[in-house]
């Protein structure tokens, strides 16, 4: 499957009148000549996550997204291959990417910048082409951070995936049955076949129990 990647890029006004650029997909080179916000730090140290986004960047399947104050990246998404430990790799068809994070740096809430991350990153038509999911589990979440409870945030988080279309899906895999607050979202592209839909469907359930 050939990856086509049409860069996308938009101006977004936060509160206070605060200016961001949105953009991508990112290139190795344009994340390496923007500055990594100390804020951003929910997966690694922000130094180790800058290098590891740059290598990310290089994959043909990857897409980064991010926001940007001036030089400074303050917010991202990435879409990725699943890890092969999921199950999710068990689809085995390269039209299946997972929103593998979306951050965005302490120091910039409240500028709505993950919805508009995900905005752009629907923006290319060629994501039409592909199944897009998210596994989310409540222990990732920053609830100290944002003082939010596990439902609070369960609510906002779906609120910021639908701004990309996703929706939540049901599913009988275990990390995500093992707590009410975990969940699966996906967005299947217009352009996804049929055959494709149902490999997905019979990855989300491997109990047939449950079907």
């Amino acid at each position: 499957m050939k990856h086509r990647k049409t860069f996308q890029s938009i101006d977004h006004t936060g509160k206070n009148d605060k200016q961001f650029t949105i953009s991508g997909p990112l290139s190795e080179d344009m994340l390496r000549n923007l500055i990594f916000d100390d804020g951003l730090q929910a997966f690694r140290r922000p130094k180790e996550q800058h290098e590891a986004l740059i290598e990310v960047a290089g994959l043909d399947e990857s897409r980064i997204i991010a926001a940007v104050d001036g030089e400074r990246l303050v917010g991202y998404a990435v879409l990725l291959y699943p890890d092969e430990m999921e199950r999710w790799s068990q689809y085995q068809h390269q039209n299946l990417l997972e929103l593998g994070a979306i951050e965005v740096s302490a120091d910039y809430r409240g500028h709505n910048l993950a919805k508009k991350i995900l905005e752009v990153t629907m923006m290319d038509q060629a994501v039409e082409d592909y199944i897009i999911i998210t596994t989310e589990y409540y222990w990732h979440w920053d609830l100290r951070g944002t003082g939010l409870s596990i439902w609070e945030y369960r609510d906002v988080m779906e609120k910021v995936m639908k701004s990309g279309g996703l929706m939540w899906y049901a599913t009988d895999d275990p990390e995500i049955t093992s707590h009410p607050a975990n969940c699966l979202m996906a967005r299947i592209g217009s352009r996804v076949p049929v055959d494709s839909v149902h490999k997905f469907d019979r990855v989300r359930f491997q109990n047939r129990y449950m079907i």
